[in-house]
């Protein structure tokens, strides 16, 4: 029995040397040496080649080595009966927050704009925002999304946010449902989307959702990709609506030449690295979660197939 570590970034021999060091007992296997394929019992995925699930017959758990699943149900090979875990972990929430608050500071403080004044010898100071005059709007309230709104009211930032179903979070006012969609957005100045990826959420920073937020309005996208519809932003940067937009993740990655988010004064980017998994934290739910498998116990952290989440 054992463990077999598939992905596709090059981390593949970190996570197998990490899974071993924790847990010298356990078999883990790359999926890129010789293994026996009848003897894995959890995969251990990150974007994994569709299809190569499928080649394990007596495969028990999925285990998505970060926080998003989304990629999982892309496979339509993989045998998406079994059960699915996900990683919820601090410091993956506390990165994901530290990236949110940076992002939001050079917003207000107008960091990338005089960046790009830099390259063209610009001298020119602009209106800056403070705390107080801003609100910030998080959409969606999971582990990342509820994180990341306490650290913002915390440093002193009025927080709201928005979710499918109804949550309470310390100083953070709380939006729920389609019927409270709108008056979120009307009174939200910098809208950060944290959302799971889902059929339902599927490009859900459109033209509609935009022209909702106020003028001038700042958008901040770390979720991912699939939640933004390119076109629609493009748009709402162009009439001036929005002012502007941080986006740390894309339809497609890394995001190709000729897109025209790459020459954008308003579209500031970074390679999808707001919070990426630590393996020292991560691994020993992993392991966790493998031997409450083995002793057939319930899983950790395992998603909601109706959800996506």
């Amino acid at each position: 029995m054992g463990i077999v570590v598939l992905r596709q970034d090059g981390k593949t021999d970190e996570w197998k040397r990490a899974l071993r060091n924790f847990a010298p007992e356990v078999p883990v296997y790359s999926a890129e040496e010789p293994h026996p394929k009848a003897e894995i019992e959890m995969a251990l995925v990150w974007k994994h080649p569709k299809g190569s699930l499928s080649e394990y017959p007596n495969l028990k758990c999925i285990a998505s080595s970060g926080a998003g699943v989304d990629f999982i149900f892309k496979d339509t090979q993989a045998p998406l009966h079994l059960p699915i875990t996900r990683v919820v972990d601090p410091i993956l929430a506390k990165d994901m927050a530290e990236h949110v608050i940076a992002t939001v500071f050079a917003h207000l403080k107008n960091v990338n704009t005089y960046k790009l004044q830099q390259f063209d010898q610009t001298w020119k100071s602009r209106t800056y925002l403070r705390m107080k005059e801003v609100t910030i709007g998080i959409l969606g309230l999971g582990e990342l999304g509820a994180f990341t709104a306490t650290e913002l009211s915390a440093i002193g930032f009025k927080v709201q946010g928005w979710s499918r179903s109804q949550k309470k979070i310390t100083s953070v006012t709380t939006f729920n449902g389609p019927d409270q969609l709108d008056l979120f957005l009307g009174s939200t100045d910098v809208l950060v989307c944290l959302l799971p990826l889902t059929p339902n959420t599927q490009g859900i920073l459109n033209k509609k959702i935009f022209e909702k937020l106020p003028k001038n309005a700042f958008l901040i996208n770390v979720a991912r990709g699939g939640h933004l519809n390119d076109d629609d932003l493009l748009e709402a940067l162009d009439s001036g609506h929005l002012s502007g937009a941080a986006l740390d993740v894309f339809h497609t990655e890394p995001l190709p030449g000729p897109h025209p988010f790459w020459q954008h004064p308003k579209v500031h980017m970074s390679p999808h690295c707001a919070s990426v998994s630590d393996t020292e934290s991560v691994v020993p739910q992993i392991i966790a979660n493998y031997k409450r498998l083995k002793t057939g116990k319930a899983l950790e952290n395992e998603i909601s197939k109706t959800q996506g989440y």
